[in-house]
C-alpha cells in the first residue's frame, strides 16, 4: 500500500466518521472532551482523585459515543476515562442537535 493508498483511505474515514456524528450528535447530551478522546453522551461524572499526592479525573459516561475512526464499535454502554490532563465537559444546547446539511 503507497503512502497515497493510506492517505486516501484515512481520508475517506474521516469522512465517514464525521458523517455518523453528524447522524447520532442529536440523541445525546453532553459532548466530553479529554486528552485522547471525544465522546458524546447522556450522562457523565467528572471526580477529582488523589492518590499519592498526584491528582488525577476519574470521568464515568453512560450511553457513550466515541470518535475514533479505529474501533468497529463506537457506541458503549458504559465508559471510564482516568487521565491526569484537562477534561472538558459540555451540555450541548436543543440548537446544537442542528447537524450541517449535507
Amino acid at each position: 500500500m503507497s503512502a497515497e493508498d493510506l492517505e486516501k483511505y484515512e481520508t475517506e474515514m474521516e469522512l465517514t466518521l464525521y458523517r455518523e456524528y453528524r447522524d447520532v450528535v442529536g440523541i445525546f447530551k453532553y459532548v466530553v472532551e479529554t486528552d485522547r478522546r471525544f465522546y458524546l453522551c447522556n450522562q457523565v461524572d467528572v471526580k477529582a482523585r488523589t492518590e499519592a499526592g498526584d491528582v488525577f479525573f476519574e470521568v464515568t459516561m453512560t450511553d457513550a459515543w466515541v470518535w475514533d475512526m479505529y474501533r468497529p464499535a463506537r457506541f458503549a454502554k458504559n465508559v471510564k476515562v482516568l487521565t491526569f490532563k484537562d477534561v472538558n465537559v459540555e451540555e450541548l444546547a436543543k440548537s446544537d442537535f442542528e447537524p450541517p446539511k449535507a
